[in-house]
């Protein structure tokens, strides 16, 4: 029996950059080579695309007249069922688009939205797509969907079994998508509940958060996967993770870590999905330490550093400690960046790991300290707790006492400092 292979939907893409826009939602050749790839990943293919400079977009079509006329001859001559456009379209000038184009329309945040649906696995991720599409598509309901027709209380040229108390279906739908924002924002509150617990319970276990953020496609779960031994799926495409991922991880002989992979960022993330996630990326501004990955071989890492470093910035985690990982430095030629808190890596190769586990250690103020004490043999229980939380190089009963020595972290010696009996022998 052959295989029937799927043919993927051919789309055209579509870009203004007005001088009245912010410069960020401006349409370049690099938004629009982003915007294809965008749509590889939501399983179709760019065939065409077309970027119109104008000084303001227009009010109804948003192009101008002439250029959607154009763009229209273009999808048709290149076999297009959609035209995607790189900026954010309001629902009247989708709605007239779709009209004149006689195809259907789709704006940056409504694809990146469709992308997000289709990879979300766990409930909470689903909770929180689903929340970002709801608030995506209230404003858009007029013109979504031809049932939308008007009800009358008393007849008019309503068809049969549509006749009803005197409000539009349009209303109805408006109502029912509200009453499914709020139900689904309780069910997100439930979550961000149950991680508040989780995150107490680390913090009087004492153990370090570590999120791994960057833009997408920087690296971030190959990077996780080469410091854990995981087997995260890591693919070369734009939002491979959508559903946060720990795992714990030593960094070195005493200190254990919770590593966590996070969504990627992207210019002109849609603000409906920064809103939904936040249950998600709230895990930023509780974390210890974040390590910023960095593609350098990509020639826009500057500017996508830059969305990045916003972004955390929004989401209230700008105060917390920040290691930038330049990935991918065995593709770069030239001089690789250097500073207080920055590291060069491969994590394809696995180049650099050391450097950066060392680096985290230091952030984090786990640097290590080598003491020899003398506990009193009432103190004899405490040699557990060095055997478990410190690297302990030699332990000796003498008369006098135990004679331990051993390395550990600055705050787990300096809680057995404070303790009077204890005496620090001289190395």
């Amino acid at each position: 029996m052959t295989e029937t292979k799927k043919e993927k939907e051919r789309a055209c893409l579509a870009g203004l950059s007005a001088l009245s826009m912010d410069e960020r939602e401006r349409s370049t050749d690099i938004s629009m080579d982003e915007l294809s790839a965008l749509i590889e990943t939501a399983g179709g293919e760019a065939v065409c695309n077309l970027i119109q400079q104008r000084p303001t977009p227009d009010p109804g079509t948003f192009l101008g007249e002439g250029k959607v006329a154009e763009l229209k001859e273009l999808a048709e001559n290149n076999d297009c069922s959609l035209v995607v456009f790189d900026n954010e379209l309001s629902p009247s000038q989708m709605r007239v688009l779709e009209e004149k184009l006689g195809v259907r329309v789709l704006d940056r945040s409504g694809l990146i939205l469709d992308i997000f649906a289709q990879r979300a696995r766990t409930r909470e991720g689903q909770l929180q797509v689903e929340l970002a599409q709801y608030k995506y598509m209230l404003p858009r309901l007029t013109g979504m969907w031809t049932h939308l027709v008007r009800q009358t209380a008393s007849g008019g040229s309503s068809p049969i079994g549509t006749r009803g108390p005197g409000e539009t279906q349009l209303e109805t739908d408006r109502r029912h998508i509200r009453r499914k924002i709020q139900k689904l924002e309780e069910e997100l509150a439930e979550v961000r509940k149950v991680r508040g617990t989780q995150r107490r319970r680390r913090v009087k276990n004492e153990i370090p958060v570590v999120a791994i953020v960057g833009y997408t496609n920087a690296g971030k779960s190959t990077l996780l996967n080469k410091l854990t031994g995981s087997s995260i799926e890591a693919n070369d495409r734009l939002f491979d993770t959508l559903d946060t991922t720990t795992k714990k991880l030593w960094i070195d002989d005493t200190t254990e870590v919770l590593i966590s992979d996070t969504v990627g960022f992207i210019r002109k993330l849609p603000t409906q999905l920064i809103e939904a996630f936040k249950a998600t990326l709230e895990e930023l501004e509780y974390s210890d330490v974040l390590l910023h990955v960095i593609d350098i071989s990509n020639p826009e890492w500057e500017e996508q550093a830059k969305i990045v470093d916003e972004l955390i910035t929004a989401l209230g985690a700008e105060k917390t400690p920040c290691i930038r990982v330049f990935n991918k430095c065995d593709k770069f030629i030239g001089i690789k960046p250097h500073g207080d808190n920055s590291v060069c890596i491969s994590a394809k190769s696995g180049e650099g790991l050391e450097a950066l586990k060392e680096k985290i250690v230091s952030v984090l103020g786990k640097e290590k300290v080598h003491l020899k004490l003398m506990l009193p043999y009432s103190k004899a229980g405490l040699v557990d707790s060095l055997n478990r939380e410190a690297s302990v190089i030699s332990c000796e009963y003498r008369n006098e006492g135990i004679e331990v020595e051993f390395s550990a972290d600055r705050a787990f010696c300096d809680r057995i400092l404070a303790d009077r009996d204890i005496k620090n022998v001289r190395i």
